[in-house]
């Protein structure tokens, strides 16, 4: 993590539907198995948080730890994915942007995910937003979405 920035970039980079396969992602699992894939930390300010999103990503709720972002202030994004728009129920979702400032707080939770989940957490977010590495309050590092550059609503 970089020391002047607090994130480190990371996950999807290209435009592509944010639900490519919703018969596949909906097959993900989140719990892993025996043979388990990595577990992964996420944290959600948003959608991901939502029972509705939660079936159509993993088939299922996923618990979340609560948890927060200091330095960071919500903002808006404008989606134009149908099926992610269909998942949600609406075209605008939360958003955060690096506000630099400790008295700026994002309250969220930490969803954590095997690869199966990840992959289908990049699809949805995909178009909108970016992976990003951050230390969170409790000190714990998550994955979180932030919007690319020219999507904020």
């Amino acid at each position: 993590m970089s020391s002047t920035d607090g994130f480190v970039a990371g996950g999807p980079t290209h435009d592509e539907p944010m639900l490519a396969d919703p018969a596949t992602d909906a097959e993900a699992s989140v719990g892993g198995d025996a043979e388990a894939s990595a577990t992964h930390d996420v944290f959600s300010f948003g959608t991901l948080r939502q029972e509705s999103v939660q079936q159509t990503l993993f088939g299922g709720t996923v618990p979340t730890v609560p948890d927060s972002l200091v330095g960071w202030r919500l903002t808006t994004v404008r989606i134009t994915d149908a099926a992610v728009i269909a998942a949600s129920g609406s075209d605008e979702h939360p958003g955060i942007e690096r506000s630099g400032d400790v008295a700026d707080r994002v309250d969220g939770g930490v969803l954590t995910l095997d690869d199966d989940a990840l992959a289908a957490t990049d699809r949805y977010e995909s178009v909108g937003y970016e992976r990003t590495l951050v230390t969170l309050a409790s000190g714990r590092q998550a994955w979180v979405y932030v919007p690319r550059d020219g999507v904020a609503g």
